[in-house]
């Protein structure tokens, strides 16, 4: 940044200003930053800057009207508009007002920039280096951020130029797909063999050696439509031959009606009948020339033979008469027309077989051509239902994989709620909601019977459920609720006392808690239900006479809400 003080017209310092510390309440944006609290003297200063024309760049700029002339210059007469008055050798350059302005604080332009600093530190440090100025792709043109321009070039440009990872050559983004199309070096595999990472510049080498590709039979010209592995290929000549020689036949004989379409016996007979008119031709003017010795020649006629010489035995000639002249030379005239004709005719049946020729020349091309494209279509497809049969078996792998985490979670969840309702102190209520749809089954046979989660003496205790028959077992079925007591077997069996020789009592809950209806047994030690279990649980032990049904088909306070509860009781004596 250059400052300048302004001299005389004469070239003597010009009239001083009497500066004081007063601010200007303005932003002032000098050149690409902004400066704030601007005091009033160093606006005089940016005003001489825009007045004076010896300075290239404006300095001073309001956010909303542009450059503003203050009011010292105003009072001075010294601001004109559209040109200063002041010319370009009344400045000088002022180091100390340079200093004044570069001190001021200013902030960067640059939208979301948070630098703060001196105008100085600006030019010096933050200009030409901030993340945020707003720079133009070099490949698509695209305005960006400083900080984002890398990122931009290397992954989001649609112009950016790659490295073929194969054959290493450059080419841009949106070219990628064509690339892979004539890549040297893209590999490819073989599908007789099914050999990987082949290049494509030696796919058609490794095609030619390859034992198992599958290539067309010899006799796909004349219909054979299979395709063959290359060492089967003589199993299947030998093992078809038949099939083959009849193909053949086939297309010998359409080759036979083509050639006849092109009229060949036509050709043939008229190149006959052209020598017989050769023949006929010599005679009649072997017959002209005889008569040309005897009578006056006939125009129209070929170069007439020598005369015959008399005749020196007693034979005679008697010339014809010239009527007979007239008629030989109109037949021979006609003759010569007819293999005019003839000939003209066979010159245009020989240009249509050359026609008919070049037809098939393309029709084979075309033919060949489509035979190659069906062929990468074919190979397409089948590496296409390979790839749906791989997809196809990760599916049903994966579903295998999601039912079996399936049953996980359900085991899990089970696990979860038997943890949850489990009780650590020999006390148990069992709360069976539905009752009415739960009898139901159990009346219909489809679940007769139903088991409690499990319940402990303590954490490292007797582990045990209660097991409830709704429609009654045993004697009691039909008759009586049954209600029997399982020990099952738990991680601390090792360190417990066998057989089971705790009380229980059993009680169906009088919800209105007047009237429970008890039962309680000890154990049967003898009785292999309350040995250590060898299983998950032991044979269930209890009261098959739990409660009559019928008091529960009566109004009663057992059941409330279709609920009912069963309570549990181990005696924890001696433990």
């Amino acid at each position: 940044m250059q400052a300048f003080r302004l001299c005389s017209a004469s070239g003597s310092a010009g009239r001083g200003v009497n500066y004081n510390s007063q601010t200007v309440a303005a932003t002032v944006k000098i050149n690409s930053f902004i400066i704030c609290a601007v005091p009033l003297y160093l606006s005089v200063l940016f005003c001489f800057f825009l007045c004076v024309p010896v300075c290239m760049k404006p300095l001073l700029f309001h956010r909303s009207s542009g450059p503003q002339k203050c009011s010292a210059c105003i009072k001075e007469d010294i601001f004109e508009e559209p040109t200063s008055i002041l010319k370009k050798g009344c400045a000088f350059p002022d180091n100390a007002a340079k200093r004044e302005v570069e001190a001021l604080e200013a902030v960067c332009i640059n939208e979301e920039c948070s630098w703060t600093g001196t105008i100085k530190e600006y030019e010096a440090n933050h200009e030409g280096r901030c993340d945020f100025r707003i720079l133009p792709c070099r490949s698509c043109k695209e305005l960006l951020r400083a900080n984002e321009l890398e990122r931009h070039n290397e992954r989001e440009c649609p112009e950016r130029t790659l490295n073929c990872k194969y054959c290493k050559e450059p080419f841009h983004f949106k070219n990628i797909k064509a690339h892979d199309e004539i890549c040297p070096k893209y590999p490819m595999i073989c599908e007789g063999c099914a050999k990987k990472k082949i290049p494509r510049e030696k796919y058609v080498d490794h095609i030619k050696l390859c034992t198992k590709f599958r290539t067309p039979c010899r006799f796909h010209v004349v219909g054979c439509d299979m395709t063959v592995e290359k060492e089967k290929i003589h199993d299947h000549e030998q093992a078809c031959s038949y099939e083959h020689l009849n193909l053949l036949l086939h297309f010998i004989m359409g080759i036979k009606v083509n050639l006849e379409s092109l009229q060949p016996q036509s050709l043939e007979l008229a190149g006959h009948k052209i020598h017989e008119l050769h023949q006929s031709l010599r005679e009649l003017e072997v017959k002209m020339g005889q008569l040309s010795g005897a009578g006056a020649p006939v125009q129209g006629a070929c170069a007439p033979l020598p005369p015959l010489p008399a005749p020196t035995l007693g034979t005679s000639f008697t010339p014809l008469p010239t009527a007979v002249g007239a008629a030989l030379e109109l037949q021979l005239h006609s003759e010569k027309t007819k293999v005019a004709e003839l000939s003209r005719h066979c010159q245009e049946l020989e240009l249509k077989v050359s026609t008919f020729e070049n037809i098939v020349c393309v029709l084979n091309r075309e033919m060949e051509r489509s035979a190659t494209t069906m062929e990468a279509y074919n190979r397409q497809h089948r590496l296409d239902q390979d790839k749906i049969e791989i997809l196809n078996n990760k599916v049903r792998q994966l579903e295998r994989t999601v039912g079996l985490r399936d049953l996980s979670i359900v085991e899990m969840e089970a696990k979860m709620r038997d943890m949850s309702a489990a009780t650590y102190d020999g006390v148990f209520v069992w709360k069976i909601s539905d009752f009415s749809k739960k009898r139901q089954d159990a009346v219909a046979g489809r679940a007769p019977a139903m088991f409690s989660p499990a319940f402990y003496t303590n954490k490292y205790g007797y582990k045990m459920c209660l097991r409830i028959y709704l429609n009654g077992d045993g004697t009691g079925r039909g008759t009586h609720l049954s209600l029997f007591f399982v020990v099952m077997r738990g991680h601390s069996d090792a360190l417990l006392k066998w057989p089971f020789n705790q009380k229980v009592t059993l009680m169906l809950l009088d919800q209105n808690n007047r009237e429970h209806i008890i039962d309680a047994f000890r154990p049967d030690i003898s009785s292999s239900s309350f040995q250590r279990p060898v299983s998950d649980m032991n044979i269930a032990s209890g009261c098959p006479l739990f409660c009559p049904l019928s008091k529960l088909d009566t109004k009663n306070s057992y059941i409330r809400d279709d609920t009912i509860f069963i309570k549990a009781i181990v005696d924890l004596t001696g433990l």
